[in-house]
Order: structure tokens, then sequence, then C-alpha cells
């Protein structure tokens, strides 16, 4: 059983529609998906209507928090999204997310790059708009040859010339709120080998004790020793370890079911929430 727990539509920076990615999902023998845009749920009901049989939809989020100020990404899943604090905290991080772009377009433009609010907007379609959205647009305008250039201290990484930092959760209120609308959250990909920092385990044990639920064991981006360690590190936490391919579509290689959520893992998840899913297959 293929059980993908962590994949992106074009409700906020994948390429694909919904529908699109309900049915590639299936294509590629994925059994259970999570639709997990970042910071909205514009896409579950689309994704919903388009499901193909055999496959179960998780309905989930990719909360954007901030740790001793480097980004951190929370996985929420089946929560209710009306619940008003956090529909509130979802809006203001999505009206945030607009004001950063444009600060980082004009930032851009002042480095003598020919970008344009009007095709970043054009380029997020959803309500999510974000960086790859500008590094599309740096790569349509000549600056930059592929998305990697984008993300690097000359343009838009962290801290880079470019860069503007915007509103995101503390990882420990973000696990507060979806808990409280009934959900539960993973912490995503605290290993990357390519960046230049990780969440050390002090993170992760403290977050534990905040009541997260579990922690992304194998992702594209982790190295097998960071893999073998975080799945040690989850057991020894009580942390269901999930697998998943964190999909974008073309960026990425459409790569869902690249990697899989051990069933009893997945189960666990679904126990600990009080939200609602279809059985497994």
């Amino acid at each position: 059983m293929v059980i993908d727990l962590h994949v992106h539509s074009d409700a906020s920076d994948g390429t694909r529609p919904p529908a699109e990615v309900m049915r590639r999902a299936r294509e590629n023998g994925v059994d259970v998906v999570a639709l997990t845009d970042h910071d909205t749920t514009a896409g579950w009901d689309a994704a919903a209507a388009a499901l193909p049989d055999g496959l179960t939809l998780v309905r989930g989020i990719e909360l954007s928090c901030v740790q001793d100020g480097r980004s951190l990404h929370m996985l929420g899943y089946l929560f209710d999204p009306a619940e008003p604090v956090l529909a509130a905290e979802l809006a203001r991080i999505r009206d945030d997310r607009v004001i950063r772009a444009r600060t980082m377009v004009g930032l851009l433009r002042d480095l003598g790059v020919d970008v344009t609010w009007e095709r970043v907007r054009e380029l997020a379609r959803g309500e999510a708009v974000g960086r790859p959205h500008i590094a599309q647009a740096m790569i349509e305008a000549g600056a930059v040859a592929t998305h990697d250039e984008a993300f690097t201290p000359d343009w838009i990484a962290e801290g880079g010339r470019a860069h503007a930092d915007r509103y995101a959760l503390d990882p420990e209120r973000a696990i507060a709120l979806v808990r409280a609308a009934g959900g539960v959250c993973v912490l995503a990909h605290p290993r990357p080998s390519r960046r230049t920092y990780v969440f050390p385990d002090e993170v992760i044990e403290r977050l534990a004790a905040a009541g997260l639920a579990g922690v992304e064991v194998d992702h594209p981006d982790h190295a097998p020793d960071d893999r073998a360690h975080l799945r040690d590190l989850a057991a020894a936490l009580g942390l269901a370890g999930t697998g998943s391919s964190d999909d974008h579509g073309a960026p990425t290689g459409d790569r869902i079911g690249a990697e899989s959520t051990d069933p009893a893992a997945y189960e666990a998840l679904v126990g600990a929430a009080r939200g609602t899913v279809s059985p497994l297959p």
C-alpha cells in the first residue's frame, strides 16, 4: 500500500490542478494521498470531487511557521477549517504572503530584474502566492535559469538580497490550533540535505511535548543517515514516522508516491485526530 501524506496543487505552489493531482496519484499506484497546500485549504473540494476509485483523500495543509528565525513547515491533517481562530490565522498568513511577495518584486526590480507583480500573481493562480512563483517570473525574465538559482543569497533565499520576511506561526501555537480544530500535526522535512541548516533533536523533542503527532522521516531531500536518525528519534518520542513525496508537479518531476508512509503510522495519525477520513482501501 502506498500512502503519500504530502503533495501540492496549484492552489498553492504546485503546477497541477487538484483534480489532476488526484488522477496522477492513482496512476502512480497511490492508495492514500494528502493534499497539503501551503496555508490554504482551497483545493480540498476540487480534489474530493475528482477522487478516482480506490484513492483515499486526506485533507491537509502545510502551515508556515518560524523557529529561531528560520522557516519551519508544519503539516496539519483532518482538522476543521472553519474553526474560527485557525481560520483567522490562515487568512492573516495568506494576506501577508501577498505583502511579502510584492515587497520582493520591488527589491528584484531595484536589482535590475524585470519582474512584475501582475505576472507573479498570474503564476500563483491560487490564493497562496509564494517564492516559487517569484522564481518562475525570474526565469521568464532571464535573471536565472532554474528555481535553484533563484533560491540563493544573491536572490530570494532567506537572508538574500531580495528576500523579505512575512508573518508565520510559532510551531507550538500551530500545533495547538490544529489540535483545537480536531486535527493532528506532523513536522515537515526537518533535515533537508540541500539546505545549510537543520532543526536539532531538541526542537523536535519540544514540539513532541507540545502535542506533535509525527515527523516526516522518508522525504526526497533527506539523506539515508538522517532518515535512520529521525526514525529512531520518532520511535523514542512516540511519534508517527511518515513518508511523503512533497510533490509540486513539474518542478519536482511529478513524483507522487515516490515515498510512502507505513500503514501503522497512518492509522496512528487518523486515530489521534477527531476529523474524518475514508477507511483504508
